[in-house]
């Protein structure tokens, strides 16, 4: 299984968002593009299934932009990949019992049932709050480039 740069961007749009939730300050677009170095353009794509999960609201005009919806301590990594991606199936067994006829007695797809929980277990588990607190944990860290 492999996240698509969906994902990876979106968490990344998220926590610039979380940074500026304290202050209740909407934030622009093209501001978390030239941070983060993604294309504004490609992010106002992330926005629309963020918004539309209740993760993100916009205001518009000069005094607009975007904020989160919810504290980042209540929104999910699993919430902003499900978001982005769709619900998460690592095999197409697991979305429907019908596709295939050795459903009921394949040993494998038990083991890839077991994977899948632990994957949405571990996504559900990590709150954008504690991504946001490594992050700042990370640009903390001493340079010691030449």
């Amino acid at each position: 299984m492999r996240l698509s740069t969906r994902s990876r961007y979106g968490l990344r749009l998220m926590v610039e968002l979380a940074l500026s939730y304290d202050e209740r300050e909407f934030v622009f677009l093209r501001d978390i593009a030239k941070r983060e170095e993604i294309s504004e353009k490609y992010l106002g794509q992330l926005i629309i299934p963020l918004r539309s999960a209740g993760l993100i609201s916009s205001k518009r005009g000069a005094e607009g932009g975007y904020q989160l919806a919810r504290p980042p301590e209540s929104i999910t990594v699993l919430e902003i990949v499900e978001a982005l991606e769709g619900k998460i199936i690592i095999v197409d067994c697991l979305r429907d019992e019908a596709l295939c006829q050795r459903a009921s007695s394949c040993a494998a797809r038990e083991v890839w049932k077991k994977l899948q929980e632990a994957i949405v277990r571990a996504l559900g588990g990590i709150t954008l709050a504690e991504v946001v607190r490594i992050a700042r944990e990370k640009s903390q860290l001493p340079d010691y480039s030449i």
